[in-house]
């Protein structure tokens, strides 16, 4: 006699796990309960026995994504260098993981390490003089640009097609362009970016 199929062992990490998995393969519009519980194999009423909703599931995928920076170089100095290579990592995740720019930008931050990561860049910032009304725009900038710019490295490898549009000019600058023309216009303007916020803090102090 056959015994009953085991329920899967469901645990808030596993359910988090699933869930951004879920969205690396499917889209952040496929992130819902109903789905996420099928994919692990169990009722959507289970997985509210571990977690509150959809709206807390996004917020552990948020944590995930987060657990992929280097949140630890906001610790370093000079500031300028810091932030550098917090972009640099922050970039790296998104890059990875591109389907969830759109589903963790469109839903209020309330995950732990995240609040942990922004509570480390005020600390950053302020320790190098900018004005407390200033380090929210400062790390805002930093991350609206590293998220951008990972969304550029998840496009097709020919973003940009001029062959039937008679545009030499174009079509000349296209040829001459870097084989990572992703990552080396992000470096471009992250180092812009940065001695742009260095000139604007020489003029605050």
């Amino acid at each position: 006699m056959m015994g009953r199929p085991r329920r899967p062992i469901l645990s808030r990490e596993g359910i988090f796990a699933a869930a951004l998995t879920l969205v690396d393969e499917d889209g952040s519009e496929a992130l819902t309960v109903t789905r996420l519980a099928k994919r692990l194999g169990v009722q959507a009423a289970s997985l509210y026995n571990h977690v509150s909703g959809r709206e807390e599931i996004v917020e552990g995928v948020r944590d995930l994504v987060v657990a992929e920076m280097d949140v630890d170089a906001l610790d370093g100095e000079p500031w300028q260098e810091a932030l550098a290579v917090w972009a640099r990592s922050y970039l790296a995740a998104f890059a990875r993981h591109p389907n969830t720019a759109k589903l963790l930008s469109t839903t209020t931050i309330r995950s732990p390490a995240t609040l942990a990561m922004y509570e480390r860049a005020v600390a950053l910032l302020e320790r190098a003089g900018w004005p407390s009304d200033q380090v929210v725009t400062v790390f805002t900038a930093i991350e609206s640009f590293a998220i951008g710019s990972a969304l550029d490295l998840a496009a097709p490898s020919v973003m940009i097609d001029p062959s039937s549009q008679g545009l030499p000019l174009l079509s000349v600058a296209l040829k001459d362009a870097p084989p990572a023309r992703a990552m080396a216009a992000f470096e471009l303007g992250l180092a812009a970016l940065i001695r742009g916020l260095d000139e604007r803090l020489r003029q605050l102090c």
